[in-house]
């Protein structure tokens, strides 16, 4: 077993990859969920493992049967998929000159900005410009942009950064036409996934597209796009993640100062815990997910409310 000690998933390799073939590996989808660049949070939400799980499945389904090629193999119900395992970069010394591997840099897609996205946080601190970001005015809370906002960002840094294009390629390790198909594809991602969200009720505010660079030149999705941890989905003007717990921590300033801790050279070990969740959050959050994830797929959860209920018991809380 390979524990990824700062994700929401825990790797079990089946088979490793090499420079010449990928590999299979399992991802068991787990309770737990992260926020602010910190890794695992002290409290777990029951059921939210299967709950992402099964949205994944359903979402790589949903993607291939639209044309997009992904490294998914299988569903292993309740919360494991199967899939095919790159290389993972030194982030040190780059991806490599030849062979499968993860390309070390995300693309992210943003169709509005509500409450809680980076961009105004950005914008405001001078960190992003107008004409970086391809905006004629600076939007508004909740505002919808046509076309979405395509950003990059790296993957495997002690926290990610925002960067250009033109770092993206570099960093990346492609060509020129792969890397058009990176963009390509987030775009073919989106328009499935906000297509979906829609025909369901939901509101498909933003995301992000991991890929694998492949030996014979394709480019393929990777990880869980268009779930809870990947995605900002908001259903009746609620967010259905972990922006409702990220929320929590701000108002309460508790929240970890982890871009600060890594500046100052403190390592992880020595970084302090996080506060707790109040009890009340657990099982108002476990409802969520679950809600969320029947509502997506159409999978009931015998004992979860339908989503408006449970969209409700958030506000609730959160008033």
């Amino acid at each position: 077993m390979m524990p990824i000690l700062h994700s929401t998933k825990t790797l079990e390799v089946l088979e490793p990859p090499t420079a010449t073939r990928t590999g299979v590996g399992v991802f068991e989808y787990t309770d737990h969920f992260t926020v602010f660049h910190y890794g695992r949070m002290p409290d777990l939400i029951p059921g939210k493992g299967e709950a992402t799980c099964r949205m994944a499945a359903f979402n790589f389904t949903l993607l291939e049967e639209a044309g997009v090629p992904t490294h998914f193999r299988r569903f292993i119900p309740p919360n494991r998929i199967e899939f095919d395992l790159a290389r993972v970069p030194d982030p040190d010394s780059g991806p490599p000159s030849v062979g499968t591997y993860l390309v070390p840099v995300q693309v992210l897609f943003r169709n509005e900005l509500p409450h809680g996205n980076s961009v105004h946080r950005r914008l405001a601190a001078g960190t992003l410009t107008q004409a970086q970001a391809g905006l004629r005015r600076i939007p508004t809370v909740g505002e919808k942009l046509y076309p979405p906002l395509i950003e990059y960002a790296t993957m495997l840094e002690a926290v990610n950064r925002f960067i250009g294009p033109a770092e993206a390629q570099r960093l990346a390790g492609v060509t020129g036409d792969q890397f058009q198909a990176m963009g390509d594809l987030a775009v073919k991602v989106n328009n499935v996934l906000s297509g979906h969200a829609r025909e369901v009720g939901l509101n498909h505010c933003d995301g992000k597209v991991e890929f694998l660079a492949i030996d014979d030149g394709r480019i393929v999705v990777a990880d869980s796009p268009g779930t809870p941890d990947e995605s900002r989905l908001m259903a009746n003007g609620v967010h259905c993640g972990k922006q409702v717990l990220r929320d929590w921590y701000v108002t309460h300033r508790l929240e970890v100062p982890v871009n600060q801790l890594i500046a100052d050279g403190v390592p992880r070990d020595r970084w302090p815990l996080p506060a707790p969740l109040p009890p009340e959050f657990l099982p108002v959050m476990s409802d969520l997910y679950r809600a969320l994830s029947a509502t997506w797929t159409g999978e009931r959860f015998s004992d979860a409310p339908d989503l408006h209920a449970a969209t409700r018991a958030v506000t609730s809380l959160i008033r």
